[in-house]
């Protein structure tokens, strides 16, 4: 027997229901995140709170997918409900990807500002023969273009692991867009065999009419022979009558 729950109690909803109010509360820190400078601390915070909260959105909805599978297995759950629970995960895992973006392009921004700061710090430098006072910080000028390759890299290898995420992000996307695919073919092959069953009992029914018309005819036919059987009845009673009376 199928494990029911009443909606509101659903232990499913109410946590299908905690990763929406979750992604909210990203949506609402990234938003807040943009008022403030990118160098602020408070930016800083906001940027550790919203990588936290991505991974937290992320497990709980592999844990929702991994319970919709084993109910799905022990068939604690229709079908339907397990393929209505599935486009819903699907929901969660598309606004992960939107997350995860939007947090990514401003990490892009950022690093792209960095990129440019760099370059143009690398060009000031680069003439410090022919300025005043090149000469006198010929200390610095040696140890700024190691501080420029280091961050150079830096950049790079965060540039690297930033586009193996998209990579990442758009490999859960298409998952998502091939399993949107095998749930439409199967609601349309659904359909087909509901449209299948609905002809079938069309027929049955335009059988059943001429069946029960034919009925009718057959009961009209014998309840007027019943009528004339009594008519011819009375006319000889009455005929003996009055051959009984001519007698008399």
């Amino acid at each position: 027997m199928a494990l029911v729950y009443i909606e509101d109690s659903d232990p499913w909803l109410m946590e299908y229901d905690a990763c929406l109010k979750l992604f909210r509360e990203i949506m609402e820190q990234l938003t807040a995140r943009n008022r403030h400078p990118r160098k602020s601390q408070t930016y800083a915070n906001l940027s550790v709170n919203i990588r936290i909260h991505l991974k937290q959105y992320k497990r709980e909805v592999q844990e929702l997918k991994n319970k919709v599978d084993d109910a799905s297995k022990s068939k604690t759950i229709t079908i339907e409900e397990a393929e209505r629970r599935m486009r819903q995960i699907e929901l969660l895992l598309s606004k992960e990807v939107q997350l995860q973006k939007l947090y990514d392009s401003q990490i892009n921004e950022l690093a792209n500002s960095r990129a440019n700061l760099l370059t143009s710090r690398g060009s000031a430098f680069a003439d410090g023969g022919t300025t005043s006072w090149a000469g006198d910080d010929d200390d610095d000028d040696d140890k700024k273009p190691i501080d420029v390759q280091v961050s150079v890299e830096n950049h790079v290898n965060r540039h690297n692991e930033i586009l193996q995420e998209q990579d990442k992000g758009l490999e859960e996307l298409c998952k998502v867009i091939a399993r949107q695919k095998e749930i439409g073919v199967t609601i349309n092959n659904e359909v087909g065999h509901q449209n299948e069953i609905l002809d079938n009992l069309a027929n049955h029914m335009d059988r059943t009419d001429n069946s029960l018309a034919t009925k009718i005819r057959q009961v009209q036919n014998i309840s007027i022979k019943e009528c004339t059987c009594g008519y011819w009845v009375v006319i000889v009673f009455l005929f003996i009558c009055i051959i009984t009376v001519a007698l008399v």
